[in-house]
């Protein structure tokens, strides 16, 4: 069968694009702990990408029903900005280089992440990306977040595409069950955890880096 042709591409941010997984990781246990609870990085790994309606139960589950989600949360912010303010932030390897060569071949191009919509259009205008965007949406613009499909559904829509034709690239697995609920093709950029026996079968390409899909595109280009 015919692959699809792939008209647009939908873009996580954190963990994909900039490299702060690695910060909210560090952050979210240092919040934490001042609250007086051990948290590991295998419970942040569990909620990246989690809308708070699935996050908010899940941690309460680890830790009990007192765990403080709203205070520890605000706490997480707090140190993060002000590291960031302080040292910013990394770009991830081939970003811009991925981003030019969508933006030179006509393809159109999005943004869907789990945060907030200032945050986001502060650290994209940060990186001088705004401009790629055609549409950017964030957590606090639909009603069901990562991993319900809503999030990709509403990008495309902003594209004026289908879900069929957009890829998809993600580093989490909230966010791949997402993009693959919604009916994008799936591309996987590993950040703090590779694809495992659960997220192979939805993946429609893994690459080390973001430089590196360009050769999806290539691929599927009409001859």
């Amino acid at each position: 069968m015919k692959k699809a042709t792939i008209k647009g591409a939908i873009f996580d941010m954190d963990g994909l694009m900039l490299d702060t997984e690695k910060l909210l990781v560090r952050f979210w246990i240092q919040a934490a702990a001042d609250f007086g609870y051990e948290m590991t990085m295998e419970h942040v790994l569990g909620i990246r990408s989690l809308s708070r309606k699935y996050s908010v139960p899940k941690l309460k589950g680890i830790f009990g029903e007192e765990f403080p989600f709203e205070q520890v949360r605000s706490r997480r912010i707090e140190l993060m900005n002000t590291y960031i303010d302080e040292h910013g932030f990394d770009v991830k390897k081939g970003l811009f280089e991925l981003l030019d060569f969508l933006r030179e071949n006509g393809y159109k191009i999005a943004v869907a992440t789990a945060t907030d919509r200032e945050r986001a259009m502060m650290y994209l205008g940060r990186i001088c990306a705004l401009d790629y965007f055609d549409a950017i949406i964030c957590g606090d613009m639909v009603k069901n977040g990562k991993p319900e499909p809503d999030i990709y559904l509403t990008a495309a829509a902003g594209l004026g595409l289908e879900p069929s034709v957009c890829a998809a690239f993600e580093d989490s697995p909230n966010g791949l069950k997402s993009a693959y609920a919604a009916g994008c093709s799936v591309i996987m950029i590993p950040d703090l955890t590779q694809p495992d026996d659960e997220l192979r079968p939805i993946l429609s390409a893994v690459y080390e880096s973001l430089d590196k899909a360009v050769d999806f595109f290539e691929r599927r280009s009409l001859k």
